[in-house]
């Protein structure tokens, strides 16, 4: 049978071909037996072959309708792995009832979408490890005075570790940006629950104060805030600043 393999820039495939770093992933992944993983994205399935030998289950998301049948023929004889059809974006296989880890070479577009949608949903991953465009990874890892409205995001829910950088030219076709491996792990709500915070109204606040960043906070919030905090600016301040402020205006 002859596939429709033709690169859908659109779809933001670029596929990891080195199959070292495509070990590497897995690895951080610490994949064992017991273990579900959900890959989005597989493309030609390069990494969804190496996940395969360690997982228990294998679920690959694929929204190219193109690459479907390819993959479903390519890992035929793998009862450990299944295809699915879809956008992740919408699909509620990101509702699975059982514990599961996220590993995958997403499409770079999705990025925080995918990783919001992720990380606010009832049963959250154990575990996700990604390869992401190297200033989205800057980003999500970034520490204080660098702090911005994804890294929060993020860190919130979990602890996030930049792994290392992969050049252009593990991919193909050859992006025109950099890659790199990010880790996040201890995933769960605790920040919000030991604090007492709403998710809702926390985001609401940390939108409101990033679209005005260059502003203080008594010029994006006001004086309810404790002094101390009046003269800063959003990416100044950390996780456990935001407690605070968080604890003074609700």
């Amino acid at each position: 049978m002859i596939y429709d393999l033709r690169i859908k820039k659109h779809l933001g495939q670029n596929f990891l071909k080195n199959k070292k770093i495509l070990e590497e992933i897995v690895k951080i992944g610490g994949v064992s037996k017991k273990d579900i993983v959900l890959e989005v994205g597989p493309g030609h399935g390069e990494l969804t072959g190496f996940l395969a030998q360690g997982a228990k289950t294998v679920i690959a998301i694929e929204k190219d309708k193109n690459l479907v049948p390819m993959l479903r023929e390519k890992f035929r004889n793998n009862k450990n792995v299944e295809i699915r059809e879809g956008d992740i974006l919408k699909s509620k296989v990101l509702n699975l009832k059982s514990e599961y880890k996220i590993i995958a070479n997403i499409p770079y577009y999705i990025t925080s979408h995918f990783l919001r949608n992720t990380l606010a949903q009832k049963n959250k991953p154990s575990l996700i490890v990604l390869m992401v465009q190297l200033e989205v990874a800057k980003r999500i890892s970034a520490k204080v005075p660098d702090m911005n409205l994804l890294a929060l995001s993020v860190q919130a829910y979990g602890k996030v570790e930049f792994i290392r950088k992969v050049s252009a030219g593990n991919f193909s076709p050859t992006p025109k940006v950099d890659s790199a491996i990010i880790k996040i792990s201890e995933i769960s709500d605790k920040f919000f629950r030991k604090n007492k915070i709403s998710e809702k109204k926390f985001f609401k606040i940390l939108r409101k104060v990033f679209q005005q960043k260059r502003k203080m906070l008594r010029g994006t919030i006001g004086n309810k805030i404790p002094e101390e905090y009046q003269t800063n600016r959003p990416e100044e301040l950390s996780l456990e600043d935001w407690i605070k402020i968080y604890s003074e205006i609700n």
